[in-house]
């Protein structure tokens, strides 16, 4: 576990996010790092290296926004330290910055949230669309990314945008290896974390673990190879429909090449929606690669009452149904989980259960060793 994980330097204030009290460098300096407002543990700068920086919207840190502190790093193993606040803005960590660790400085993720409002349909200044990929509030290429105790958002609502048909709005899209999110949460609609590979041949491992995603339409999306632990996924309700389905949970565009895709262990599904009104999920092959065999399994889960228990899957396209993809679960429980058209829900052995394991699926990376 990196130094820092378990230091704070805010000091809240009642009624809202607040900045951090952190005082300039030459204060402490002058304080051996020894004093100040930085939580239990004592100051972080005690422990500083010359590659953490510190981030506070209120200009007590090494830099007010998140973007201006990657742009300041090079190379591998910077840590950056995020005081509690809201940043608007959209941020990029290249291939180039790899072992990255953003850390959320008062261990809640609801006090450090990176937001910004862009979808697939809304005009670029320079003319067209952002395009999925390009609504990301965050892109993560770079492999080793570790973060904790962080919100990733995008805000955008269909509502205040009717005349925008392109209504995919990813709050993160994340594309490098060894990708690890410890008791994140990411907020969003529609395509809202999009787990994927910086290209088809790239089997991109991801970990998440303790961590709260909401959404409605394909609201986990993408090809990477991903885990996701103790983890609670929420589908919201919808205003502008009246019919079911409101929307679908998973939606992976596994390689036909990879032996695996999405698994989903130990966690929960909860709704706010009618009951029966989310499919758990629905297979993408998209355009870019039409060999692409949507990988998800789901095992020792409570699927709550939103999820439509008789016919949990449905197609994206009539062209690659979901049963031909590798859809499976495992000792899930919870009305959405319960068995009433068994070629609805297939599910595997107790040999096969014993290969659906976070070890067999992320190989000789354990990223949750240390975990806190």
């Amino acid at each position: 576990m990196h130094p820092l994980t378990r230091r704070r330097f805010l000091a809240a204030t009642a009624g809202a996010i607040a900045a951090p009290v952190l005082a300039s460098a030459p204060a402490r300096a002058a304080a051996g790092g020894r004093r100040g407002p930085f939580g239990r543990h004592g100051s972080p700068a005690a422990r500083r290296t010359p590659q953490t920086l510190y981030v506070d919207p209120l200009g007590r840190g090494d830099f007010t926004s998140v973007r201006a502190a990657v742009a300041a790093t090079t190379g591998s193993g910077w840590t950056l330290v995020l005081a509690p606040g809201v940043y608007r803005e959209t941020v990029a960590l290249d291939a180039t910055r790899t072992e990255a660790t953003w850390i959320g400085a008062s261990e809640d993720p609801q006090d450090v949230v990176i937001v910004h409002d862009n979808a697939a349909g809304t005009p670029k200044p320079g003319g067209g669309t952002y395009g999925t990929t390009g609504s990301a509030t965050t892109t993560v290429q770079a492999d080793g990314f570790t973060a904790r105790w962080i919100t990733f958002a995008n805000d955008w609502l269909r509502a205040d945008h009717p005349d925008i048909t392109g209504t995919q709005a990813v709050a993160i899209k994340v594309q490098g290896d060894r990708s690890a999110f410890h008791h994140c949460r990411f907020l969003g609609h529609q395509d809202t974390l999009y787990a994927d590979s910086l290209s088809l041949a790239t089997f991109a491992r991801q970990y998440f673990a303790h961590c709260y995603v909401e959404g409605d339409v394909d609201f986990v999306f993408g090809r990477a190879t991903a885990v996701y632990e103790h983890c609670h996924f929420r589908t919201l309700n919808r205003t502008d429909l009246t019919t079911a389905p409101y929307g679908f949970v998973f939606a992976p565009s596994t390689a036909g090449a990879n032996p695996r895709g999405y698994l989903v262990t130990r966690s929960r599904i909860s709704s706010e929606a009618p009951d029966a009104y989310y499919k758990l999920a629905r297979p993408w092959v998209p355009s870019s690669d039409t060999t692409a065999r949507p990988s998800l399994t789901v095992r020792d889960t409570r699927l709550d009452a939103g999820i439509d228990a008789v016919a949990p899957y449905t197609d994206m396209s009539a062209s690659f149904p979901w049963q031909n993809q590798r859809f499976a679960e495992y000792r899930n429980s919870g009305p959405g989980a319960e068995i009433t058209v068994p070629a609805n829900r297939p599910q595997l052995t107790d040999e096969e259960a014993g290969s659906a394991t976070r070890a067999a699926y992320l190989g000789d990376w354990a990223p949750w060793t240390g975990e806190c």
